[in-house]
């Protein structure tokens, strides 16, 4: 029996990445402090597992900034417009992938960034390949292979992992009509030939490719493709071990064929689908093993050592022990570093938790308990963890009857408004007087080293409540006014208060705890800090009232109160796995309408619940949408109807493909919805126009991910393309997401373009 690691996550214990990176894109460091700092980050890593005594080590899962963008510049996959970059002075390999990534503007260049999008059903997010018809591909970077190198130093003869060509391909767009993206495996083959070749040489006896996709539903030209692919791979590397990992879902209709491709291991998620080990066993043939992914590498739970064990047994008295791998169900990147740097939460909740490094220790003793073992340090560690599995099952921290109770007693009614949309837009325009394109934004406004500054020395000490709250207010005025002076329709208080929009409506939640270190990667630099939800959900008190209701008396202008919603704060956090996760999100629905009703009584006429999560909750095979859409739009219009039909109710949603959910998006009612939309050229759009989605919509007109400031004449042009599929008279202007991360310099720039082109594009209207 043998133990991997599908991946680990890269961003550093302490966020170093993230550190190093940022400094490297502001001119702070030189490249080699960046280059440093990522090296130390693998060592570390591989230490971390080479210690615990995990036998097969992965390279390759490190990333500056995502992986798949990583595979793109490997093969070549580098869209025509960054070859000037690429040919400037100055510019490292580093410097061209960092701009297909953030976009580029200097050296007389403006270039826009890739699309980026949601990796599967996680909150990752990963940058879209670009496919042409013909396209030809070529090896392009020794990042790789140097990695595979400094393993090796490192003493490690490690197990590269590669995205596997099939969902390489899946997971990228046709950026030109009349080519199926598939039909480019042939001329991308040879790369992958060269790549795993050159691997070869340099001593590698294991390869690990990833194929989520074999999760999915898939057509029959994939499925020719997986099989092509594969054994024209086996033919080359006949003596080289693969390794084919599927995570995220079960296998299910594609089992025969996962099965039937010449790897060596065929890896199952047991976590997500542990109902497929009875369908893998039995058709499973004789020369491939098989990978058991049992501990959980998406949630932050302590694996259940018996159930697991269970698993495990059924495989080995089937296979035998030297046909079973015993692994973590999916790469490690999304889950925080180490357990170890917790040292403030409550110790029995603490006791229920398991981080990277910790999982890294369950998978090897899983394998030494299903091996027999006599070790007592791990015969010790099978107790502690059965009486830590009791204690969570029966702890009076979890269960709240009261609201359970509620949410029992919750009917249809709950979830309706008062009246349809078309007589609740005839009294919103009424009573809130807004023009024709009303600009805003989605809420947030840069969050500046100042600001976070505050919020530190608040939790020191170093501030009292009350100087906090003054400056807070200071900076709320001024954002205010800023945005009354250049003419901004729709105001927003800019969330200074908040630390990010899950954790800042956790922390005023009962239900939730917080780390002080379990941050995750979101995008590149981005890394978000997830609360954890252990027990049942309730507001005790109001949560945003105070901070809206401020805003609001600082202008003549509406203000927007700004809410997280209830799927979201559910898919951004990680969540209890005692019950259905339906059953929490319904309590996080109640208390998010307990607010919205508050924020009503206070004055507050325009509230956007954000939802830019409901897209991503969806299961990965289609035969299961529909009841998570019944009962997630469910949620949303629960935490939305308690209020009357002149509150104009907003939400917002990025990142996501509309198409096959647009129905249920309208089914929300949400009297305007602002998506993302600048990078994609409006394509998002396409959804709604074809649906005659009947309610207002906020195209975002200028990408927030990127440093890069668009011009006035770039917006116009995508309002036209907007008003092309869209009436007018439904029409919003905003950014495509919030401002928080941005600085206030290209905000600035970017906002008062805005505010022209909606000018330019209601007078042109007019």
């Amino acid at each position: 029996m043998q133990t991997h690691i599908l991946g680990y996550p890269r961003i550093g214990s302490k966020r170093e990445l993230k550190k190093a990176c940022e400094q490297y894109w502001s001119g702070k460091i030189l490249l080699e402090e960046l280059l440093t700092t990522g090296r130390n980050i693998c060592n570390h890593n591989w230490n971390i597992q080479k210690e615990a005594g995990i036998d097969l080590i992965p390279c390759n899962d490190f990333s500056y900034y995502d992986q798949v963008l990583d595979m793109s510049l490997i093969v070549g996959a580098i869209p025509v417009r960054y070859h000037e970059v690429a040919l400037k002075k100055n510019n490292s390999e580093l410097d061209l992938y960092f701009a297909m990534a953030r976009g580029y503007q200097k050296d007389g260049l403006d270039i826009t960034a890739m699309e980026m999008t949601k990796w599967f059903d996680t909150n990752y997010h990963y940058i879209v390949p670009e496919f042409y018809k013909n396209q030809q591909f070529t090896l392009t970077s020794d990042k790789i292979f140097n990695e595979f190198a400094g393993a090796k130093q490192a003493g490690i003869n490690a197990k590269p992992v590669l995205i596997g060509l099939v969902s390489y391909l899946l997971l990228g767009k046709e950026k030109e009509e009349g080519f199926d993206k598939l039909d480019l495996a042939k001329n991308l083959l040879p790369v992958y030939t060269e790549i795993i070749t050159k691997l070869q040489d340099q001593g590698a006896q294991w390869i690990q490719f990833d194929e989520p996709f074999l999760t999915l539903d898939i057509t029959e030209k994939a499925k020719e493709t997986y099989q092509y692919v594969y054994q024209e791979l086996r033919k080359q590397f006949p003596k080289l071990k693969f390794i084919i990992a599927t995570y995220f879902d079960g296998l299910k209709d594609n089992a025969s064929l996962a099965v039937s491709l010449p790897a060596d291991v065929l890896h199952i998620d047991l976590v997500r689908n542990p109902e497929q080990l009875e369908d893998i066993l039995s058709a499973i043939p004789e020369n491939l093993s098989l990978s058991l992914g049992v501990v959980d590498g998406r949630n932050i739970w302590k694996n259940n050592y018996e159930k697991s064990l269970t698993f495990i047994k059924k495989a080995t008295e089937k296979l035998g022990t030297e046909r079973i791998f015993v692994a973590p169900s999916c790469s490690l990147l999304h889950s925080p570093c180490d357990l170890d740097f917790e040292t403030t939460l409550q110790p029995e909740i603490k006791n229920w938790l398991s981080f990277a490094k910790q999982k890294v220790k369950e998978v090897v003793s899983l394998k030494a308990l299903a091996s027999g073992t006599e070790d007592e340090s791990i015969l010790a560690d099978f107790e502690d963890n059965k009486k830590a599995v009791a204690s969570r099952k029966t702890s009076s921290l979890i269960h709240n009857d009261k609201v359970k109770q509620r949410v029992a007693a919750v009917t249809e009614e709950d979830a309706q408004r008062k009246n349809s949309f078309r007589i609740r837009k005839e009294k919103q325009q009424e009573s809130l007087q807004l023009p024709l394109f009303p600009t805003t934004t989605i809420g947030s406004f840069p969050q500046t080293t100042e600001v976070r500054s505050w919020r530190a020395q608040l939790k020191k000490g170093d501030l009292s409540a009350e100087q906090y709250d003054a400056l807070l207010k200071e900076e709320t005025q001024r954002t205010i006014r800023w945005q009354e002076e250049i003419g901004i329709d729709v105001l927003v208080h800019g969330e200074f208060e908040r630390n990010d929009m899950v954790e800042y409506f956790g922390e005023k939640l009962e239900g939730f705890i917080f780390t002080k270190n379990g941050w995750v990667q979101s995008y590149g630099s981005r890394c978000v800090k997830p609360p954890v939800i252990f027990g049942d959900i309730s507001r005790p008190d109001p949560m945003t009232v105070y901070w809206s209701q401020y805003a609001q008396s600082q202008t003549s202008k509406w203000v927007k109160g700004m809410l997280t919603g209830p799927v979201t704060i559910l898919q951004w956090s990680f969540v209890r796995d005692d019950q259905p996760r339906a059953e929490t999100c319904k309590q996080i629905a109640l208390a998010i309408r307990d607010e919205v009703v508050d924020l009503e009584k206070a004055g507050i006429r325009i509230i956007q619940i954000d939802e830019p999560a409901i897209r991503e909750g969806l299961p990965l095979r289609k035969a299961e949408w529909q009841n998570y859409l019944k009962w997630a739009v469910e949620a949303f219009r629960i935490s939305a109807s308690g209020v009357e039909d002149t509150t104009q109710i907003h939400t917002h949603m990025c990142y996501s493909e509309f198409n096959d959910i647009i129905k249920n998006i309208a089914d929300m009612d949400a009297d305007v919805i602002t998506i993302e939309c600048s990078r994609s050229q409006m394509e998002l759009l396409n959804a709604f126009a074809d649906f005659k989605y009947p309610n207002e919509i906020g195209p975002g007109v200028y990408d927030i991910h990127s440093p890069r400031v668009p011009s006035k004449e770039e917006m116009i042009e995508l309002l036209r393309k907007a008003q092309n599929v869209i009436p007018a008279s439904q029409l919003w202007v905003n950014p495509d997401c919030g401002l928080k991360t941005r600085h206030w310099e290209e905000t600035e720039k970017a906002l008062i373009a805005m505010v022209a082109a909606a000018k330019e594009a209601s007078a042109a209207y007019a």
